[in-house]
């Protein structure tokens, strides 16, 4: 389902809405993104589609036990049928287990070690700064709210003055929070709770100028 089907509009002003709030300040930029998904994912559909694969096989070896062939008896077709049958049952538990895991996201969720996935969140979370351009902003302060819904994850990736001003254990801290709130509610509250609470953080260190402009967009993104 795509994530249009279930963020309404109301959801997309109270985020806007959020962001202002926390922007008002500090000088920084705040950018909320919500993903479908940071990674493919092959290998997990590949895991399920062989575990249905052994499944299979051994369904039909219990239901349809070998039998003894007896020595100089021209009774050879039962061998014959039961390979082909543990061949066709393989490939068919194959392609059935590799496309239900495909289509059942918590199935292929648990197939996929949770390394993985943060190593997955992080690395899309970094391209999708670099991509919308949330490192050009005139004093190298934007920062980038990420949230992951199948992986069900949160990412905050800062640009340079951030980090220098911050520090990266507060960004850490930030990104800690924000998937406590990711675990505890839906993926709006904790990006618009995330937004307000770093924009007091940041308030400190990169205070909001008289002059200030708002160079990024509030808009949040949705990723299909």
């Amino acid at each position: 389902m795509r994530i249009g089907h279930f963020i309404s509009e109301a959801d997309r002003q109270k985020v806007a809405q959020a962001i202002q709030v926390g922007e008002s300040k500090t000088s920084a930029e705040i950018v909320p993104v919500i993903a479908r998904s940071s990674g493919r994912y092959d290998r997990p559909e590949d895991v399920v589609g062989l575990w249905w694969a052994i499944v299979g096989i051994l369904a039909v070896w219990f239901l349809y036990p070998s039998r003894q062939v007896k020595a100089g008896s021209w009774d050879t077709s039962a061998p014959q049928l039961e390979i082909v049958l543990l061949l066709a049952v393989t490939i068919v538990g194959f392609i059935v287990g590799a496309f239900v895991a495909s289509r059942v996201g918590w199935l292929r969720r648990l197939f996929t070690p949770a390394k993985q996935m943060r190593e997955e969140v992080f690395g899309r979370a970094r391209q999708v700064f670099f991509d919308n351009r949330v490192y050009r902003t005139a004093g190298s302060s934007g920062v980038l709210l990420y949230v992951s819904l199948y992986e069900r994850m949160a990412a905050v990736i800062a640009d340079q003055n951030v980090i220098d001003k911050l520090g990266q254990a507060q960004i850490d801290q930030t990104c800690a929070d924000f998937t406590r709130r990711l675990s505890a509610g839906s993926p709006v509250d904790a990006l618009c709770e995330t937004a307000t609470s770093l924009g007091q953080r940041l308030s400190g260190v990169l205070p909001r100028a008289a002059d200030d402009v708002n160079e990024l967009s509030d808009a949040l993104v949705l990723l299909d």
